[in-house]
């Protein structure tokens, strides 16, 4: 049976999101020129590949700092506090001193650790169709032949070690093998790309040296809404600015963002985040690391997004170790079952599809040749159990095979037209096809 998808895409709302690092083509310096990719906000497609790209964070182009006209604002002084000669001293409560605010602490343990990357990249570009003609070839040019261009990008990071490797987005070094570091103190080194995970955005950078500012890992898992968070980067390449606010939401789901095929369960800020962010610190009131900064909404104000550092540091430890890391694979598009996509499949297929259960997780399309078309699964199954765990929505499978080993068996309780059956899948690697760079 084939299910319509254009069923479960109807009246869905899109959000783009920009993955928070600046890239300036100094070949054609177009303004704002962001290459972003939209997701959906409600009906999920979750292809099962701990993030196979389909609606991905996109990277997002700004021209260089020194082209972009910033203004800036001035900020009127605070009076200088001062006491009256005529009162007395014990009965005033002496002011707190400037240090001791939370954020000032947190920033003077933690800026050292944080760096810039910059990066360059060789890309190959066609002409536009209107150049083919012979008269710009003639008198400007241009040609059929596609031509290089040079793309350089600025991002941020921070050092989660002494002996030199630093922490940042995959997208910050996405196609280049070595990149340049600059530490607060000016030094400037050639960073190696030890491994980059498209799949949950995150990589590692080693640059030689030792000794080094290190920052202290936080527990992402312990986050409630209303924590402070601070935020160290570098937007638009203005080095080490800090902004401050708190964690608006944990666990925010992928799909729920508009990154339908991310695994990643984001922590919600809103401390401000911008281009050239991308890959720094979100920090505790306690100065330490929860998180890496990595997105926001096109047009929003107060809402960016960040990989918990639980992630995160499970995955650097991969790449640390093997270069890379691999994803467990099943090869099914999904959406959560609720009344009204009932109501929409039924309406629409004529009764052909018999669903008789109420909630679960239903198969809108199996891949050829995957682990789930080749155990028996077909679209219109609704899993209900995997190794005997309910599961109501998307999210819930997606967070289960990603904790799965590869090669690991799934056993699945489905419901396919009114019936129970049981069906076992062998987990594979991600094809790299699918593992593509985001942005």
């Amino acid at each position: 049976m084939i299910v319509n998808r254009e069923i479960l895409n109807s009246g869905v709302n899109r959000l783009k999101l920009y993955a928070c690092s600046v890239k300036s083509n100094i070949i054609d310096n177009k303004a704002n020129k962001f290459c972003c990719s939209a997701g959906q906000q409600s009906v999920i497609f979750s292809l099962l590949t701990l993030g196979a790209i389909g609606a991905a964070l996109g990277g997002c182009s700004s021209p260089s700092p020194s082209n972009n006209n910033l203004q800036a604002q001035q900020t009127p002084a605070s009076p200088a506090a001062s006491t009256s000669p005529n009162q007395s001293q014990s009965n005033n409560p002496p002011l707190p001193s400037e240090n001791s605010n939370f954020v000032v602490a947190a920033v003077q343990k933690v800026g050292p650790a944080v760096v810039r990357i910059d990066s360059t990249r060789t890309i190959t570009a066609q002409a536009p169709a209107g150049f083919n003609d012979p008269f710009f070839r003639q008198f400007f040019g241009f040609g059929q032949q596609p031509h290089k261009e040079i793309v350089r990008g600025i991002g941020s990071g921070f050092i989660i070690n002494p002996n030199g490797q630093i922490l940042t987005n995959a997208h910050v070094v996405n196609g280049v093998s070595t990149v340049t570091v600059t530490l607060k103190n000016g030094q400037i080194f050639k960073g190696k790309v030890l491994g980059e995970d498209p799949v949950t955005d995150v990589a590692v950078v080693k640059i030689p040296a030792n000794n080094l500012p290190a920052v202290t890992l936080g527990n992402s898992s312990q986050l409630q809404p209303g924590d402070s968070a601070i935020a160290i980067g570098n937007p638009l390449g203005l080095d080490n600015t800090v902004t401050s606010g708190i964690i608006s939401a944990t666990n925010r789901a992928s799909a729920q963002i508009g990154i339908s095929h991310d695994p990643v369960n984001f922590i919600q800020t809103d401390a401000a985040i911008n281009p050239g962010n991308s890959g720094g610190p979100l920090l505790n009131a306690q100065g330490q690391v929860i998180g890496i900064n990595t997105a926001i909404i096109q047009g929003s104000q107060g809402i960016g997004f960040a990989i918990p550092i639980n992630t995160a540091e499970s995955i650097a430890k991969q790449l640390v170790t093997n270069g890379k890391v691999e994803h467990p694979f099943l090869g099914v598009e999904m959406a959560t079952l609720t009344p009204e996509l009932k109501q929409q499949l039924s309406n629409a297929l004529g009764g052909q599809l018999n669903i008789t259960a109420n909630q679960g997780v239903i198969i809108v399309h199996v891949l050829p040749n995957s682990p789930a078309a080749q155990a028996g699964l077909q679209p219109g199954d609704v899993i209900q159990k995997i190794n005997n765990q309910p599961v109501t929505t998307s999210e819930e499978v997606q967070r289960i095979v990603e904790n799965t080993k590869v090669g690991s068996q799934l056993q699945m309780q489905v419901q396919r037209q009114g019936r129970s059956i049981q069906v076992s899948v062998r987990t594979v690697p991600l094809p790299p096809q699918l593992a593509q760079p985001q942005g």
